[in-house]
């Protein structure tokens, strides 16, 4: 008979959900990630909560390196890490000040230090100290020969005319050197305002290896990535409804008489 057929095709449905918060696994990997950034980002600030102690330097004695009220994150390091080129916060009540303090080390135990012409001079050797101001207040006062007594340390500030540092206590026994005991962190960066990391000075590399680093850039990724993730994945979500709302366009496929 010729009896006309109709075949109807139904509509095909895609395997994964497509419910107003994405397909499931859209939802896990979201879920995942929001929890690896908590992790991320939790973990960066406790590690920098042990590792580092924040400091406000009070005033100009380190300039241009640190400025007065500038807050400086210090690393907690043992006094026998310290080295040449390091920005290091102490306390020894010798100075007449029970306040943390903040200085440069420019000589170690064993080594001798003086200032002829206005240079700074280590073991015979003329130190290039980028990290002084350009307008004069980086000379120094000419001081003779110290030999620095061994597990003791000769600070200087970085704005030479109107630093108390050890120049300011040679008469004292002790020629104005700290013990390294008396040494509880060593500076890394300041954050407020935003100068970032200390640059290490070369010019010590001479007279033997300079500090590395410590892990702030490393807790700063932790923490930055933490971030990330967790906004990208929160954002999964809200993203995925929207997109599940907008109108499709098209037909779907046509009857075969």
């Amino acid at each position: 008979m010729g009896g006309e057929s109709t075949t109807r095709t139904a509509p095909r449905s895609g395997g994964a959900s497509r419910g107003p918060a994405g397909s499931r696994t859209g939802q896990r990997l979201s879920g995942l990630a929001v929890a690896l950034g908590l992790v991320l980002f939790l973990g960066g600030f406790a590690w920098g909560a042990v590792v580092y102690r924040p400091y406000t330097v009070p005033t100009s004695s380190m300039a241009p390196t640190i400025g007065a009220g500038d807050r400086v994150l210090a690393q907690r390091v043992d006094g026998g890490d310290v080295r040449r080129g390091d920005v290091v916060v102490f306390t020894d009540k010798t100075w007449v000040t029970n306040a943390p303090v903040v200085k440069r080390v420019v000589a170690v135990g064993g080594d001798t230090v003086a200032s002829t012409g206005g240079k700074l001079t280590v073991n015979g050797k003329q130190i290039d100290e980028p990290y002084l101001a350009d307008d004069g207040l980086a000379d120094l006062q000419n001081f003779p020969t110290v030999t620095v007594p061994k597990g003791r340390l000769f600070l200087l500030g970085d704005e030479r005319s109107g630093s108390l540092d050890s120049t300011a206590h040679l008469t004292d026994a002790a020629k104005g050197t700290v013990a390294r005991s008396a040494v509880s962190a060593r500076v890394d960066a300041v954050v407020w305002p935003m100068n970032g990391m200390l640059v290490r000075p070369t010019s010590f590399e001479q007279l033997g290896a300079l500090s590395s680093p410590g892990p702030l850039r490393t807790m700063v990724a932790l923490i930055v990535g933490g971030g990330v993730l967790v906004l990208g994945g929160g954002a999964y979500g809200p993203i995925a409804n929207r997109l599940s709302k907008r109108p499709r366009t098209g037909t779907g496929p046509a009857d075969a008489r």
